[in-house]
């Protein structure tokens, strides 16, 4: 199953450090799998105020999600991020074609 990567990135302070991390990520996603869904963008509020951006990577599973953060390639970059900008980065793993919002509740607790 699709697993997803997401940051919700703020405070990002655009300088070489943060260059040269968009220029190495890509080449980091390869062995793995991953591609970007959503990097950054413009955004529309519908409800409420959704402050900074919203990064979200695709991979094929869960495993190859753990496998790119992990490696040495992305770990050596990682801190031309985590150095000029604040936020939270997660993985979650998507749902099938046919998931319905009512097959939450048949998911034990």
């Amino acid at each position: 199953m699709t697993s997803y990567a997401i940051g919700h990135l703020h405070d990002v302070r655009m300088n070489a450090d943060i260059v040269a991390y968009l220029e190495g990520i890509d080449a980091t996603l390869e062995p793995y799998g991953g591609r970007f869904v959503l990097h950054g963008g413009e955004k529309q509020d519908l409800e409420g105020h959704f402050a900074g951006d919203l990064i979200v990577i695709a991979f094929p599973d869960r495993d190859a999600a753990r496998g790119w953060y992990a490696s040495p390639a992305y770990q050596a970059l990682l801190p031309l991020r985590t150095r000029n900008a604040r936020g939270a980065v997660f993985l979650v793993d998507g749902v099938d074609e046919d998931h319905r919002a009512t097959d939450i509740l048949e998911t034990p607790a």
